[in-house]
């Protein structure tokens, strides 16, 4: 970790001098103060906040996980771990013959169920158009829900890839990650699903370490 980048609180002083602020802190004369918890990051002569904890953000084709708690005559709607609800569709499930007098939205979701979808489109200033129309989309009937930051997601997937590839090999678990900080893990092997929620909570905990991968290979390939 370069000596640019640090672990601040609200009120801490980064650093003195000609920078421009710009993520999660603010100018008090010439200091530059954080404003949320997380890791500093001092460059090209701005100063910046990257948060530690935080609510989901939508952005467009993100997959997310999420927990369908109402609907009306024409959509759904889903919890996704932000601000923000996802609005599914009734049509994205029924097909182009939808009819709210003749359909009923309870024969396929149900209020409680969980289920994989992907952004549509959002503009902030709606809730973002879901959809369960795709590829490993749709209602999820088992597994084990893991919740993690969001801003910890990109440290669970690794770089192409490489560390959720890592846990999966080594556990033989089956594990969906929700861009929202929601994960599904499911494996036939109760000792694998073990190990494979042991290492996600791993890296939520010790994402800052710079010998991440290392530990939780080391974890994978122990006995205990």
């Amino acid at each position: 970790m370069s000596k640019d980048k640090r672990y601040v609180i609200p009120g801490d002083i980064i650093t003195t001098g000609p920078y421009r602020p710009e993520q999660n802190v603010i100018l008090d004369g010439n200091k530059m103060i954080a404003t949320c918890i997380g890791l500093s990051d001092i460059t090209d002569g701005a100063v910046r906040v990257i948060p530690l904890t935080g609510r989901y953000i939508p952005k467009g084709d993100d997959l997310v996980v999420g927990k369908v708690i109402s609907h009306s005559a024409m959509s759904w709607e889903v919890d996704i771990n932000s601000c923000y609800l996802g609005i599914l569709p009734a049509s994205d499930v029924f097909g182009r013959d939808f009819s709210s007098h003749a359909n009923d939205l309870t024969e396929k979701l149900s209020n409680g169920d969980l289920i994989a979808a992907r952004i549509v489109n959002f503009d902030r200033t709606r809730d973002p158009l879901i959809t369960i129309s795709g590829r490993e989309l749709g209602k999820i009937d088992s597994g084990e829900l893991i919740k993690i930051s969001t801003t910890k997601v990109p440290r669970l997937i690794g770089k192409r890839g490489s560390m959720i590839q890592m846990i999966e090999e080594a556990t033989n678990a089956n594990i969906t990650i929700g861009q929202n900080g929601i994960i599904i893990a499911s494996c036939e092997n109760p000792d694998g699903l073990s190990k494979a929620i042991r290492a996600i909570n791993m890296i939520e905990e010790d994402s800052h370490r710079i010998n991440l991968t290392d530990m939780v290979k080391k974890m994978l390939e122990s006995s205990d």
